[in-house]
């Protein structure tokens, strides 16, 4: 049943109470089917809602993402699985549907910042997607409906109490948006630019074989980008996200946290990580910090201690010889960015991590520098003119 308001349980903190969501006219465009969402579920799950019903509008595919913190760790559209990916995304045992490969790629894209996600399916929600859910660390969900079995596997995670949240999908709030900061109320009209193909056009660098399969990432980076806390970098290949850097103060940071978890995501598929040894019983939660640890440069022998626990027996590292020959394979990766590249040190990095195709808004007084560089590595670059910033 909708309402025009629902009473929250605290804010942010547990000490910013009273809280609640309302609207001032009507009833709220969602139904809590099961749970009690609190404020930050809420603003992840309306954040989440925008960014995939844009992604399946733009993409015609259906569409996910998973949510931490008001940012995507992943957003995807369902473009099929390879077997190494199953295998890495720990679906291999389920019929996979369009829903659940999404969201598959989704929460794989960064499986570490996923613990405890909000998910949100651009469709309706099927037994294959509850069932992947069921597995994970998440704390909700919202979808503009749920299959009934669906709906029944969701509401026995976390003890009966996995949020679970249904939306209008027709719903369209008004243009103009407002919040309160200190007690001063900003407005400003919402950013409903149309991010497709057009914003492709004005390719920049010297190479202009912008491929179709490049375009479709291209938008994948900018629509997530638009959902993203500024400033934000996203890489992308093959229908979804693969790294995003959020909400860091300077544009290299971006590139480069993004550009580690690409890496990140890539090395997962390595023969040697997908072979580990783990035994029967082993949580998704442990085998994602242990293959974290395992693919990190800089774990200590302390950290590596607990891993008989989990492993049968400890296995060969990989070496930094081996990772970056791993590495060298990654190709024609997607690169957004929501402001300009100040430096071309963004574009250094970013070529290191596998990027052809970059989209960016230009307007920097160095573009020419930029350019250049991407000339040097016979990238291919669009100026959109359209700034992404999210705050």
């Amino acid at each position: 049943m909708k309402v025009p308001q629902i009473e929250l349980k605290y804010g942010c903190n547990p000490n910013q109470s009273p809280a609640r969501i309302y609207v001032n006219k009507g009833v709220l465009p969602i139904e809590v089917l099961n749970g009690k969402p609190g404020y930050i579920n809420f603003m992840d799950a309306l954040n989440s809602w925008q960014l995939v019903k844009e992604l399946k509008k733009a993409t015609g595919l259906t569409s996910a993402a998973s949510f931490k913190h008001v940012s995507p760790a992943g957003a995807a559209t369902a473009v099929p699985l390879s077997d190494t990916l199953k295998k890495s995304y720990l679906v291999e045992d389920i019929d996979l549907t369009p829903a659940a490969i999404a969201y598959s790629r989704a929460r794989g894209a960064d499986r570490m910042s996923s613990y405890g996600d909000f998910a949100a399916i651009s469709d309706k929600v099927d037994v294959a997607t509850a069932t992947i859910l069921k597995k994970s660390v998440s704390d909700g969900i919202i979808a503009p409906d749920y299959d009934p079995k669906a709906l029944e596997i969701l509401k026995s995670k976390k003890n009966g109490k996995y949020n679970i949240i249904k939306i209008d999908p027709d719903y369209e709030p008004i243009n103009l948006e407002r919040r309160e900061i200190y007690g001063i109320t900003f407005e400003q009209k919402r950013n409903i630019t149309p991010l497709t193909e057009n914003l492709l056009e004005n390719i920049v660098t010297k190479n202009k074989n912008l491929t179709k399969e490049a375009k479709r990432d291209l938008i994948i980076c900018m629509i997530t980008l638009k959902y993203t806390q500024s400033n934000s970098v996203c890489f992308a290949l093959d229908g979804q996200v693969i790294g995003v850097g959020a909400g860091q103060q300077s544009r290299i940071h971006c590139t480069r946290l993004a550009a580690s978890k690409a890496d990140i995501w890539y090395l997962r598929q390595h023969p040697y990580v997908l072979t580990l040894p783990f035994k029967e019983g082993v949580s998704r939660p442990d085998r994602d910090n242990l293959i974290d640890q395992y693919l990190r440069d800089d774990v200590t022998e302390a950290e590596t201690f607990g891993w008989s626990r989990i492993l049968k027996s400890v296995p060969k590292r990989l070496s930094a010889e081996e990772k970056t020959n791993w590495l060298s394979n990654l190709k024609n990766v997607s690169l957004g960015s929501d402001a300009f590249f100040p430096f071309s040190d963004n574009i250094d990095r970013a070529s290191k991590s596998g990027v052809k195709y970059i989209v960016q808004p230009g307007g920097s007084i160095r573009d020419d520098i930029v350019i250049e560089a991407c000339d040097n590595y016979n990238m291919i670059m669009a100026f959109s003119g359209t700034r992404l910033f999210h705050h």
